[in-house]
């Protein structure tokens, strides 16, 4: 690890003048939004100019803790935060006596998986690595203003700077005020990132979407629009305007920059309708009224947006409901076996898929949601009705069967639904539609749900897998019983024999 201590940096790439205490808690909550493991941030400046303020903001900022409390390392060097939104480490090299004692310290481990932060990063001279973010604190004009001047090497740092100081900018735009905090919120397993933002008493969520069709990866853009993943937060705007329409509880947007892919919309809370890991049975039936009155009505295909434009809704095509399941044999079957699907297990299974679906082609058709399970179902206590639920994570709607939400609520990746609630609930959603003047073919719509939901529960052990080993979340790993129990479940439905010989030949 070779690189140049901050004397030798001449360029620097940005300065900001800092008022006050809360102007630097801001800058450190706008690079905490950016870390990620492997970055180094080095602090530098005299005592008292603001590196010890920062170093505790960030720390906390992380944490999701404003009251952790976060001790000087001066004495111990280092201190580790087990953090886990993101591991980091805190160095203080004041007292290192000799530059070759930071490799005692373990920084090169560290990066590997975790962030870094260090005060007195000179003392490390010529020890540590060009991709470090270097940041220069001096003390301003008077006793409270600080300067902060910005330097690197590696030209990463300037693209990712640059979008997190866009994002305070916006939110100071959208909020008329300047004590606005930025809180990391944890989203769903796409490209996307969530923040909780606070300005007063308001509370709101911050959607950022952190690329575009000509800066994804061939390989990901080429999957999205196979299976018609949404690109554009337009998507947020126009399918939440549709819900609202009809009384059910999608965030309002705020303010929206869709070219720059911001999103700032009304906060519905945190709490689900899972309680200790476990389905509360009576909020399950709540978004089973959600799901009734959705399929009650006609959506448009085409959504007309406030800025003049027009949104598309995509039809859940054949091809896409395919390209997903073969998630399972990209992913889930080497997992599970060792080896790679083979041409013709690929072409057997491709033909199995597109046989059940053009056996539920006659099934109702409307907007599906996608992923209307319970981490994007949110509980609203003291409401009433459809507005117990509130909706979020919808941006992917498409137009398919119908059955496909019952089979992601009833069928839920994230928490064990047993047999008994399950089949309580399909009677429930039938029940309700019939209430609603529907009448449902009730062995119709069985043979879509399950077919959906051998749909749904392949290509998610697929994507399980996919998480943890091409994305480094390991955690995911947890779920794969789950949805192994569900696929057993809906196997024994007839109509899904041949498939599940499939299964048995294939996977075991």
């Amino acid at each position: 690890m070779a690189s140049h201590p901050l004397r030798d940096l001449t360029a620097i790439f940005l300065s900001l003048s800092l008022k006050d205490e809360s102007d630097t808690r801001q800058l450190a909550e706008d690079l905490a939004a950016i870390l990620k493991p492997g970055d180094l941030l080095c602090l530098s400046g005299d005592l008292g100019a603001g590196k010890s303020t920062f170093s505790r903001a960030l720390i906390r900022n992380i944490a999701g803790d404003p009251d952790l409390e976060v001790p000087s390392p001066t004495f111990t060097l280092v201190q580790p935060y087990d953090l886990p939104r993101l591991p980091l480490a805190h160095f203080d090299l004041y007292r290192l006596e000799e530059p070759e004692e930071l490799e005692e310290l373990g920084l090169e481990e560290i990066l590997e998986d975790s962030a870094a932060l260090i005060e007195w990063p000179e003392m490390a001279e010529d020890l540590l690595p060009k991709s470090a973010l270097w940041l220069q604190f001096r003390h301003g004009g008077d006793e409270d203003t600080r300067q902060v001047e910005f330097y690197f090497e590696d030209s990463e740092w300037e693209n990712r700077i640059s979008a997190t100081l866009e994002v305070r900018a916006f939110l100071k735009a959208a909020l008329k005020t300047g004590q606005i905090c930025r809180e990391h919120l944890a989203g769903d397993a796409s490209l996307r990132t969530f923040e909780k933002v606070c300005a007063g008493d308001e509370h709101l969520v911050l959607m950022r979407w952190p690329f575009s069709d000509a800066t994804l990866p061939e390989t990901i853009g080429s999957y999205m629009d196979q299976v018609h993943l949404a690109k554009d937060c337009r998507a947020v705007a126009a399918i939440g305007g549709e819900l609202r329409k009809i009384g059910l509880r999608a965030p309002a947007i705020k303010r929206a920059d869709f070219d720059k892919g911001l999103v700032l919309s009304e906060f519905l809370g945190s709490e689900t309708i899972v309680v200790d890991g476990k389905p509360v049975a009576e909020r399950y039936f709540a978004a089973v009224d959600v799901l009734a009155a959705m399929h009650a009505r006609k959506f448009p295909e085409t959504v007309d947006l406030d800025t003049g434009e027009t949104y598309q809704v995509p039809a859940y095509s054949a091809d896409a409901l395919v390209s997903e399941a073969n998630l399972l044999l990209d992913w889930y079957l080497p997992e599970k076996t060792g080896t790679e699907a083979s041409d013709q297990s690929r072409a057997e299974f491709e033909a199995l898929w597109r046989g059940l679906l053009d056996g539920i082609s006659e099934a109702q058709s409307g907007w599906v949601l996608r992923d209307f399970h319970s981490p994007n179902l949110l509980w609203q206590v003291g409401a009433s009705g459809t507005d117990r639920i509130g909706l979020i994570d919808f941006q992917d709607t498409v137009i398919g069967p119908v059955a496909y939400d019952v089979a992601s609520l009833l069928l839920d990746a994230r928490t064990d639904i047993d047999p008994e609630l399950e089949n309580a609930l399909f009677d429930a959603y039938l029940q309700k539609r019939k209430g609603l003047g529907q009448e449902v073919d009730p062995e119709a719509f069985k043979q879509a749900y399950v077919v959906m939901g051998a749909q749904r529960i392949s290509k998610i052990l697929g994507i399980f897998v996919r998480l943890a080993r091409r994305d480094n979340k390991p955690a995911y790993l947890e779920h794969l019983p789950r949805m192994e129990g569900y696929l057993d479940r809906v196997m024994t439905a007839p109509i899904l024999s041949d498939l599940k010989d499939w299964y048995q030949r294939h996977i075991g």
